[in-house]
């Protein structure tokens, strides 16, 4: 069992996950693709985070993502007019006005275009070296525990939340931990919902994957004691006594 393989085991245990965590590396050029993992075609980049969850090790590069506003994020393809002015959000009954769809996507982190060649997109327990990204996508509850050993690692600091509920996977949970190199935490959106099989308790966070012995670590001290009295929800049966 290599280290990696045994962290990803200790978050899934600690935090009774239903699905693995997911490691995501970023490519730069075509010579860096690994040999013999599947090329996805047609599939949004948060269709094939659940992939990675059910267990494939799939590739998503500019030829086969399908979201026009990931492979944007990703620097696969430019954003196209009728989301870059707006008016795309206005047709899908997400925003009131265009100028309000208009600054969403100037509010958007992005890669530089060409960066780039492919993503990697796998479960975390068959990785041999810590991936660039770690997404998982689970109940808010057992998320919630992410955040609080990140903060036990970041010296009691606020935990950031930057989220527009667009681009919940591709720019909430995997780019922003990549460039701010930090631990990024949302409530989904309307994309996700409604292509993959997130469920409406659950939510997506992402970090960098530098942080996941320093996590694990973490999440090891709050299973000694803070998780399993939260869980056991004493206070609560106390009040009704």
């Amino acid at each position: 069992m290599s280290n990696i393989e045994n962290l990803a085991m200790q978050v899934v245990e600690i935090l009774d996950l239903s699905s693995a965590p997911v490691g995501v590396d970023f490519i730069s050029t075509p010579d860096g693709i690994p040999t013999g993992t599947k090329t996805l075609h047609r599939h949004r980049y948060c269709q094939a985070l659940m992939k990675a969850r059910s267990g494939e090790s799939v590739l998503l590069d500019t030829d086969g993502i399908s979201c026009p506003a990931a492979a944007a994020a990703f620097g696969f393809h430019s954003l196209p007019e009728n989301l870059k002015n707006g008016k795309g959000l206005v047709g899908f009954g997400i925003v009131r006005n265009q100028a309000i769809g208009q600054r969403i996507f100037e509010g958007m982190s992005y890669l530089p275009m060409g960066q780039i060649a492919a993503l990697h997109i796998f479960p975390l327990d068959q990785a041999h070296d810590l991936p660039d990204v770690v997404v998982i996508e689970d109940e808010v509850e057992k998320l919630m525990w992410v955040s609080l050993a990140y903060l036990n690692i970041i010296g009691g600091q606020r935990v950031l939340s930057s989220t527009a509920i667009l681009q919940a996977t591709c720019v909430d949970a995997t780019i922003i931990p990549y460039l701010e190199q930090r631990l990024n935490q949302c409530f989904g959106c309307y994309g996700c919902r409604d292509a993959t099989d997130l469920g409406p308790n659950e939510t997506v966070i992402g970090f960098p994957g530098a942080l996941l012995p320093s996590l694990v670590e973490a999440l090891g001290f709050l299973s000694q004691k803070a998780i399993p009295t939260s869980r056991s929800k004493k206070a609560l049966a106390a009040l009704s006594v």
